[in-house]
C-alpha cells in the first residue's frame, strides 16, 4: 500500500524560511512525477511545484521555492524562501507514478498525503 506522508510545516515570519520533505512508501519517486498543491482556506487547491527530470514551478513562486529529490532517500523538499502570508495554506505532496504533461492538474496524481500547514504571519 503506497503511503505519501509531508513532514516540515509550521508558523514563521514574513520572509522567513521553511522546508517541507515528503517521502513515500512502496513507490520510487525516482520514476514518475512528484508535486507539491497548496490549499488555502476558502480557496481551490493549487499547483505549486512539480519534479521528475525536470523542474517546474507556478509563477507566483518562481525565484522563492525550490523543489529538489534524494534519490537515495526517496524524498522529494520542497525549500521555500521570502515566504509571503499569501503562501500561507496547507501544503499537499502528490505522487503520480507517469509523467504527465498536465502536471498542474490535482486530478492527474495517483497519491496524496494528508498535508502540513504551513503559516506565514508576524
Amino acid at each position: 500500500q503506497v503511503q505519501v506522508v509531508e513532514s516540515g510545516g509550521g508558523l514563521v515570519q514574513p520572509g522567513g524560511s521553511l522546508g517541507l520533505s515528503c517521502t513515500a512508501s512502496s513507490v520510487s519517486l525516482t520514476r514518475g512525477l512528484t508535486a507539491w498543491f497548496r490549499q488555502a482556506p476558502g480557496k481551490e487547491r493549487e499547483f505549486v511545484a512539480a519534479i521528475r527530470r525536470d523542474t517546474y514551478y507556478e509563477d507566483s513562486v518562481k525565484g522563492r521555492f525550490t523543489i529538489s529529490r534524494d534519490n537515495a532517500k526517496n524524498t522529494v523538499a520542497l525549500q521555500m524562501n521570502s515566504l509571503k502570508p499569501e503562501d500561507t495554506a496547507l501544503y499537499y505532496c502528490a505522487v503520480r507514478l507517469l509523467w504527465s504533461s498536465d502536471y498542474v492538474r490535482s486530478s492527474e496524481y495517483d497519491y496524496w498525503g494528508q498535508g502540513t500547514q504551513v503559516t506565514v504571519s508576524s
